[in-house]
Parts: structure tokens; sequence; C-alpha cells
């Protein structure tokens, strides 16, 4: 009660700085078939944050949708006719096109302007106050804000309603709602925050951007003020960290526009931001009346194509990780509330991924609530951000380039002061000329910290761009062909021509695999033909989960050992399980964040720091057979290593070697072994000790008769 009388008390009171109320919660919830004004009943309610899947009674077909590109994928895979084919965003399958949130909220007392933000909604959204239209927005992925003070009752209560797209049709075709081609359910809601910002004076704070620079210990900051007014405004603007001040700037600005000032703050002997060091600044701003608190790291990330590597703070930096496909654990039954659970999304983000000593994640397809990036910057986790769009080769929506440019500007906005968003990522395995010559260069120079450029399978639009490379050896058996892992003894883990066009640039391998299970141990939809040729047509789930582990982890640590790429995210680390979807995770209990056993047993050894990878691959020896094994070795971690390596035979024979490896280095040692005389099962483990470190081990199965 002490708490809630303190919040109307804030909000009651006249606001001499700026002040956010937040307006998460349950709101009520009514659904329509046309856009005409609010209804009358709200006979649900819905959290917010959250997705109307939620809703209380439960919304009938809320998510059903068939979207254009799943619709291009059943005509390929002969499940619907040519006729079927669409080039609107898609066919929805339920009776509504609109859902309207409402909410109650105690408005303070007069101030300059009170704003309203929503951080994010889909599929688009128009606003209302007391009954009065205030705006609309199409943006899906990024915050909008709207201007609600000609509507306001200040000191009263006040309803709001928010009017958003109960599926991706009922925005413009040119306007992007997110396209995927294995994504089957498209579920509307407000899932980011909502709140109120209640402004002292008309001109105002929109937003501030801060850069470091390594290269004199400095930080550009720069200031964007928005004049609501009606009359020009000068104001003087203030920035300072730790106690350290840039000199005052002035700026004037017209009524209705908005300008932008840059200052420079020097920090000297500034604390880094690393996965290690994950330490963050405060800037404060202060312009006018008005004032902000911006977090940020004080880090530099890039890749240079010359070395094809991957640079934190100006050293060489070997990302390792995964992918979440948020927008498709939309789709489970199983995802609830759990993305909006901070306990939960950390466990997630920080928690476990720290276990598997990974440094990277793509969030792919699909942006995440800001929180999110919150918890990475605080759990020094890298981020490769990647904008909702996934259209393959050959085919654009129709999107319009201003409409894009304006997405990507806003999308970019709400991300470039997290120190963990360290690639902008314009689309997954797209290969498209409007992103490339057009979007790209307009928006990333609105970067200050000049983030690296992915773009799926187009050629990288800078310099010292990346690509990312999705080399599914695997999938050759889905298509009829066949693939071994006795392959890879042949093999040197180089870029394959998966991506469509040859390149010198830093790769990062953020796709591999092809060996998804469900998390019921059955094979998806893309694997059912692996497993049948793996374990033939009846197996366990059990057999599945541990052939699904070993074989990834041999994977994970072929693409390492060879250093051909930056980085090594394997996929997918959360996604959507089941029946009829096309790829998995490797939850037991996703609710709880229990992995299943196997995944953690081997593909956590595959991920050290200090990485092993014996090239051999054969799964039949003879008995007391002798031949040579090649060790591969590479040392992730910026000091060198030195220890033993043994490589032996289960219950046979073994050789140990002394080894010394260089910071960020790699090396093979050769062994020459008997086989176990005894027929039967064996296991051949490769052993790394070092001091300080944990053993890392690879291991290969086979048999000897």
């Amino acid at each position: 009660m002490r708490l809630i009388c303190l919040l109307l008390a804030t909000s009651l009171s006249s606001t001499a700085a700026r002040t956010v109320i937040p307006l998460n919660g349950t709101w009520q919830l009514a659904e329509s078939i046309d856009i005409a004004q609010p209804p009358q009943a709200y006979p649900h309610t819905v959290p917010v944050p959250g997705l109307a899947h939620s809703a209380t009674p439960p919304l009938v077909n809320i998510d059903a949708f068939d979207s254009r590109e799943f619709i291009q994928t059943s005509i390929r895979e002969k499940k619907l006719p040519e006729s079927a084919r669409v080039e609107h965003a898609g066919v929805p399958r339920q009776d509504r096109n609109f859902l309207w949130y409402k909410r109650h909220f105690l408005a303070p007392l007069r101030t300059a302007r009170l704003l309203l933000r929503i951080r994010k909604a889909q599929f688009g959204h128009a606003v209302y106050l007391n009954g009065k239209y205030i705006g609309d927005a199409r943006a899906c992925f990024s915050a909008t804000f709207f201007d609600l003070t000609p509507a306001v009752l200040w000191g009263k209560t006040n309803e709001l309603v928010i009017r958003i797209g109960a599926h991706p049709a009922v925005l413009p075709v040119w306007a992007p709602a997110g396209t995927d081609f294995e994504k089957y359910k498209w579920t509307p809601g407000i899932y980011d925050d909502v709140d109120l910002i209640a402004l002292p004076s008309a001109a105002h704070i929109e937003h501030v951007q801060a850069a470091p620079r390594l290269s004199g210990s400095t930080v550009l900051i720069e200031t964007t003020i928005r004049n609501r007014g009606t009359e020009p405004a000068q104001l003087e603007v203030l920035n300072s960290i730790a106690g350290i001040s840039a000199p005052p700037r002035s700026v004037t600005v017209p009524p209705g526009e908005s300008a932008s000032v840059q200052s420079t703050i020097r920090l000297p002997k500034p604390r880094l931001w690393s996965p290690s060091d994950p330490y963050l600044y405060t800037l404060r701003t202060t312009a006018g009346q008005d004032s902000i608190d911006t977090r940020f790291g004080f880090r530099e990330f890039r890749f240079d194509t010359t070395t094809k590597r991957a640079y934190l703070n100006g050293k060489p930096f070997f990302l390792r990780g995964s992918n979440i496909t948020l927008h498709r654990f939309f789709e489970d039954p199983l995802s609830k509330h759990h993305p909006w659970d901070r306990a939960w999304v950390k466990r997630l983000l920080s928690d476990l991924p720290k276990q598997y000593n990974w440094n990277s994640f793509r969030f792919c397809i699909g942006p995440a609530p800001d929180f999110w990036f919150d918890i990475a910057d605080e759990a020094g986790i890298l981020i490769q951000n990647e904008f909702f769009i996934w259209n393959g080769r050959g085919y654009f929506p129709p999107y319009r380039e201003d409409e894009l440019i304006a997405q990507y500007s806003d999308w970019m906005r709400d991300h470039w002061n997290h120190p963990s968003v360290a690639i902008w990522d314009a689309s997954n395995e797209t290969d498209s000329g409007i992103l490339r010559e057009r979007v790209i260069p307009a928006v990333r120079k609105l970067d200050l910290s000049n983030r690296p450029w992915d773009n799926g399978y187009s050629v990288p639009t800078g310099p010292d761009d990346p690509v990312e490379d999705h080399p599914y050896l695997f999938s050759r058996i889905r298509g009829g062909g066949n693939f071994s892992m006795t392959e890879l003894m042949q093999m040197t883990g180089a870029k394959t021509t998966n991506a469509g066009h040859p390149s010198a640039h830093a790769v990062i391998l953020n796709e591999y695999g092809w060996l998804w299970l469900n998390r019921d141990g059955t094979p998806t939809l893309l694997t059912e033909a692996v497993y049948e040729k793996l374990l033939g047509k009846v197996a366990a789930p059990e057999q599945r989960f541990k052939t699904y582990a070993y074989l990834l982890a041999g994977l994970t640590e072929f693409w390492r050992a060879h250093r051909n790429f930056a980085g090594v995210l394997h996929f997918t680390w959360l996604t959507c399980s089941y029946p009829g979807v096309k790829t998995g995770d490797h939850w037991r209990d996703v609710e709880k964040l229990e992995l299943e056993p196997n995944f953690h047993e081997w593909v956590r050894e595959s991920f050290k720091p200090l990485g092993l990878y014996i090239n051999f691959w054969i799964p039949k020896l003879r008995p007391a057979e002798q031949r040579a094994y090649s060790v591969m070795m590479v040392n992730d971690d910026p000091i060198p290593r030195k220890g033993q390596l043994t490589l032996a035979f289960r219950g046979g024979e073994s050789q140990t070697i002394g080894f010394d490896i260089p910071a960020l280095g790699a090396h093979t040692w050769s062994f020459r072994l008997s086989a176990p005389a005894a027929p039967g099962e064996t296991e051949l483990i490769a052993t790394a000790s070092a001091p300080g470190i944990e053993p890392t081990r690879s291991r290969r199965k086979l048999v000897i008769e």
C-alpha cells in the first residue's frame, strides 16, 4: 500500500523534471473486424508486455495466419497449388483484424508535454486517449512515441486505448511485418514496455548516443533535441560521465523540429567493457529543464577483412555461442509469459550460456524486448541483432525504400547504446539489392560506433563487413544425397558456397547442424530422413538425443579447429517445439530451462576456449590396429596455455605429450597408438589439462572388430 501511495503521489505532483510512469500490467482487451472507433465492451484481459495468446478468456485462433513465405514454401513442397501464391503479407485464418487494449491511468498535474512510449507492438498500432484519436504507427520492431498533451486530463483519470493489428495482413504490403519461411503462428501483442513520459518543457531530449573511441580514450556524444512547442527554443546541453563534464553546447531548435549537437568527454584510463568485465558507465545529459541518464560500455568491436578476424577493443576475439529465435518461441504452447520474466531470461541469456563458455548470440529473425539487451550488457554477451527479414534469393517483398530506412533507423536508435549489440544484421539468408545498395548505406552512418553489418546472403556492403555461412552438411541427406562425418577428415573447414557468393571477408558461422529434434526426441520435418539414414526407421528418443549431441559436438570442434571462422554460433538455443515444426532446441523442460542431458555432456566440451578436435571419424578398427592420429588444438584465450595433452583408448593404450600454445593460437599434434586388442565398443579420448582451467576432452566412438 505504501508503494501505491508513493506512485500516486509522484504522478499527481507537478513535474519539475522528466518523470517516467510505467503502464505495464493487466489491460482490458476487445476484438473487431472493422477499424472503427474503440468498442464499448472489453470482455478479455491481457498482460502488457506480452502476447494476445495469454488473454483471459482465450481468443480463438488468435495466431492463425498463413504468411506469404509459408505459402511459397508449401507450393515448393507440393502441399499447395501454384494458384495459392499471394503477393500480399498472407491469409488470416481468424475472424478478427484488430485488437483493442484499454486501461486507465492517473495523469500528473499539468506539465509541458506528456508522451506515450510503446517500445514494441505487432502488427501496427494506433492510440486513442479519452476517445480522441492521437496517431498511429506501422513499426513492429521498434519504439514509437505519441504526444498525448492535446487530449490529456491533467491530474485526473484518463482512458487510454491502443489498437493493434491482429495479423500482418492489416499493414500495407510495403511495410515490413516480419518474414520467416518456417514460422506458422503469428501472434499479435504489445510485447515490450509501455510508459508515459512527463516532460517539464516542450523542448526536450529526444535521444542520446554515446560512442566510445579507444583512440584518445574519448566518448563522442550526440544529443538530439526535439521542440514540440510553437516557438524557437534555445537550450544549453551538458554531458557528464563519472564526474567529468564536456563543455556546454548551445543549440537552437525551430518549432516542430529536431536538432542535434555533439560533444566529447575524455576518460583517463577508461575501464573497457568485455565478456570478462562487463563494466557499464552512466552518461548524464541535461538540456534546459530536461535530463536523462544513458548507460553504455566503453568498447569497440569490428571485423578485419585482411585477417578475417573479429576484434574486441583492438584485440582478436573469437565469437562462441548460439542463436535465439524468440519470435518462433512465441509460437510455443509453453512460451506463456516466460519471455518477460527477468529471472527466466537471465538464466537463458546469461547464467546457462556462461556454463558453455559462450560469449555471443544472434537474435535471429526478429527482435527481443529491450530488457534482454540490458541483461546482455550486464552479462558481457555480444549480440548479432537481426532485423525481422528472411526472404531468400530471387524474391523480396514490395517494401518501400523510405519505409525500410525509417524503420531500420528507429530499430538502431533503440539499441545503439547497448555495448552488447556488436553487429547489425539486416536480414537472414536474403540476397536483397535494396538492402545492400540503398538501405544499409543510408542508415549505417547514424551509428557513431560504426558497427559492422551482416546482410544475409548478399555480398558485403562495407570493406570490413562480415558475411554469414550456414554449411548444413547433413541437409544433403534430406535432398536424397549423403553425408558422413568421415568426410571431415579430408576437409579444411573453409567457407562453403552456401551463401551463394565468394568472399574474402571475415565469416560468421551462425548456423550449422541440420540434426534438430523435437523436445520429445522425435525428428523435425527437416530431419526425418537424416535420422532414418543414421539410425534406421525405428530408434528410441534417447538414441536420437545421444546421436544429436555427439555429432553436433563433433561439428563444433571441427569448425572451431580449422580457424576459418571469426565466430561459431550453433542453431539454435531457443525455438518452438510442437508437431510439424522444422527446427528444434535442446530443452528437456523449457519452462524450468532444464537442458537435455546429452547436449550438456557433449556440446559443453566442444565450446571450451581451449578447444580440441581429433581428426578421426572412422567408425571401426581392427583389434590392435596401429595408426597415426592428429589432434588439433585452439586457444581462444588472450593468454598462452601450457600443459599436458593425452590421447588414449578407453581401457587401452595412451600417450601423453606436453603442449605450449600461444594466446589466440592454434596447433596440431600427432600421436601413434594401437587400438585395443579386445573386440567391442570403445572411445578414443583426447584430454588437454592446463593450470587454472577445466580439462577439455574430444571423444570419438568406435567399434573394435
